[in-house]
């Protein structure tokens, strides 16, 4: 069964207010209730204040469970708007424009609720590369160590050959 509950004439914009009707539609009223107590915004106190007014309207007037409802629909539509002007430079005058909004909830206990299942534990990840470079240092340590003769490097070995290449010669002073 649906149970409406309106907060008319809010004062409050109602773009402002759909920001924070858009996060808890869905959800079971006990997540709502939560989600609307965290939320920093004026909204949030209005929509809360109207959310408990539909609880309240299910367990008294529908003898509904409230832990067996969920917000089917919240909506915020624009109200009428107070017109007010304030003096500007030069004799002129700024329009000042103070909206405000009606928010309608609807909850319901026809619709499921839904939890989430709890989460599995993390599966072991494949041999990542640090793993597999590990592993190969620990089979090279296991494997007998072969006698190898030490390098002697003499001077002449040491030095770079020098080969002419084309062009790395400085060219002759003089035109040819």
């Amino acid at each position: 069964m649906n149970v409406i509950s309106t907060y008319k004439y809010a004062r409050i914009s109602a773009f402002k207010a759909r920001e924070v009707t858009r996060e808890i539609q869905g959800l079971p009223v006990s997540a709502a209730l939560d989600l609307l107590a965290f939320t920093p915004r004026k909204a949030a106190l209005l929509i809360s204040k109207t959310l408990k007014s539909a609880i309240a309207n299910a367990e008294n007037n529908n003898n509904l469970r409230a832990d067996s409802l969920v917000v089917r629909e919240a909506v915020v539509g624009e109200g009428p708007t107070l017109k007010r002007f304030q003096p500007k430079a030069r004799g002129s005058a700024g329009p000042i424009r103070k909206r405000t909004s009606h928010i309608r909830i609807i909850v319901t206990d026809e619709i499921e609720i839904k939890t989430r299942e709890p989460q599995k534990p993390a599966r072991k990840k494949a041999a990542s590369p640090k793993a597999k470079k590990a592993a190969a240092s620990e089979e090279t340590a296991a494997a007998p160590a072969e006698e190898t003769q030490p390098v002697v490097e003499t001077p002449e070995a040491a030095a770079p050959t020098e080969s002419p290449a084309a062009g790395s010669e400085p060219a002759e002073k003089g035109g040819e």
